[in-house]
């Protein structure tokens, strides 16, 4: 009966729903921003000059960029690409890039409104993401409710599950190691990390997050340049995959849209509301929201411009295509077999392993912003919480791989729904501040911002005395 409810659930939000809410909204803020995604591409990559810096009440913008992309870089880069390979073929790949580009115009805007409307805890922490300005910045809190239910389901629990999935699958595959065994393990890891809290797992993930992704992409360059005649026949197949222009295509363009960009959000997140928790955590550095914005925006382009591109290289050069049922990180493995041989199971059961559980960590931070919503920030809360994260871990690790994923997507789609509506709804006080930003940065000023410089819509609680 569950198994029923969520694929009638996902039969409608994936059902071109969310593909048209998420295409459109990259549209809107793409124009609204004036293509920030592409004039400001650079200065995104200034900011990270100066990003380790904080005070005692948030995290650093680069701690914050790490932990979100610890979040970001999981399944979704290694076993995600392979299932969106899988079920719509090599063109699903151009829908994923498609997906990023527009989702790096989203992601500015929901990570300016998360570091706009950040709140301070009762430790006297920054707290902030959709939820927030739901309820400041449009006065809805029965919608904040409602996302934050959302998020504690997707997030709090179900992702976390599909990471452990993919870990105890990896290491079974490469290894025989149990999934019961590998489970406890990795709950016995987490748990030591998110007993820190935020803070914990942003100094973890600054330091886990560069070595990782520095690697693997050192090793996918590696193999592109090994099998650099095969290049152009790929990219070849990319594109014409992508709109169906194959003999014999039949509903390729469909299932290469459809699985592309479905796989492209779970992987980015742009437009899912999970990045504004970390944006809104962070000390920024200028102290002003909009470049929070830029940080996370850098977020979405090395994930999928860079990360995905580097797992659909590595799949697509070992002859990896649309087949008749769902693979996820078994597809990966085997492609890195085929090009390094016997070490390539061990690189990609590490890489699996490392990039998933980074994920783990941070999926548990994203759910404990969140209890301050229900007025749960405090032992008791983080108790039943914490109790409830560890045993999806379990859970997952063991699961089926269709039935993982299926929860994972129902969880993703109800958040992006309602978190759209919600940005598009700030608009006027997305353009407003990010035109402020801009206007100081013109004037030869570092950007500062202050209540009053430009319009708003509701109260901004924690910038109210700056």
């Amino acid at each position: 009966m569950i198994h029923d409810i969520v694929s009638a659930v996902n039969g409608v939000l994936w059902g071109w729903l969310l593909i048209a809410m998420l295409i459109l909204a990259g549209i809107w803020f793409s124009v609204r921003l004036g293509g920030v995604q592409i004039f400001q591409f650079r200065h995104m990559f200034s900011l990270l000059k100066g990003s380790g810096q904080h005070d005692k009440a948030g995290i650093s913008s680069f701690q914050a960029l790490c932990t979100s992309l610890s979040a970001r870089v999981g399944t979704g880069n290694l076993a995600g690409v392979a299932v969106a390979i899988s079920l719509g073929g090599a063109g699903a790949v151009f829908w994923m890039w498609v997906i990023a580009f527009l989702g790096m115009a989203t992601g500015f805007a929901e990570s300016l409104l998360g570091q706009l409307y950040k709140v301070k805890d009762g430790n006297g922490e920054y707290r902030g993401g959709p939820a927030y300005y739901i309820q400041q910045g449009l006065n809805k809190r029965w919608l904040a409710i409602a996302f934050s239910l959302c998020l504690f389901l997707g997030y709090g629990f179900i992702f976390s599950a599909v990471q452990a999935n993919s870990i105890t699958d990896a290491l079974n595959h490469a290894y025989g190691i149990p999934t019961l065994h590998a489970g406890v393990v990795i709950i016995m890891l987490a748990g030591v990390i998110v007993i820190g809290g935020l803070r914990g797992i942003a100094r973890f993930s600054e330091w886990m997050v560069p070595f990782m992704g520095i690697s693997y992409v050192l090793v996918a360059i590696g193999i592109t340049l090994l099998n650099i005649e095969q290049v152009p026949a790929m990219l070849y197949n990319i594109i014409t995959s992508a709109f169906g222009l194959q003999e014999a295509a039949g509903g390729a363009f469909g299932a290469a849209l459809k699985h592309g960009i479905q796989r492209g959000l779970y992987s980015n997140e742009a437009g899912s509301g999970s990045v504004p928790h970390a944006a809104a955590s962070a000390t920024p550095n200028p102290n002003h929201p909009a470049s929070q914005g830029y940080v996370q925006m850098l977020g979405v382009f090395l994930d999928t411009m860079v990360l995905c591109t580097c797992t659909a290289m590595i799949i697509l050069l070992a002859g990896g295509s649309q087949g008749e049922q769902m693979e996820g990180i078994r597809l990966t493995q085997d492609a890195m077999a085929f090009h390094l041989g016997g070490g390539g199971n061990d690189f990609v059961a590490a890489a699996i392993s490392l990039f998933a559980f980074t994920s783990v960590v941070a999926n548990y931070a994203y759910g404990e912003s969140n209890l301050h919503m229900f007025k749960l920030d405090n032992r008791a809360g983080r108790s039943v919480y914490t109790a409830g994260y560890l045993a999806m871990i379990l859970w997952g690790s063991m699961a089926s791989l269709p039935q993982v994923w299926a929860m994972a997507d129902m969880a993703l789609g109800l958040m992006t729904v309602i978190n759209i509506i919600a940005i598009v709804w700030l608009t006027p006080t997305i353009v407003n501040v990010s035109r402020d930003y801009l206007a100081q940065r013109k004037a030869g000023q570092t950007p500062e911002y202050r209540n009053g410089n430009c319009e708003i819509q509701g109260s901004t609680e924690q910038w109210r005395d700056s």
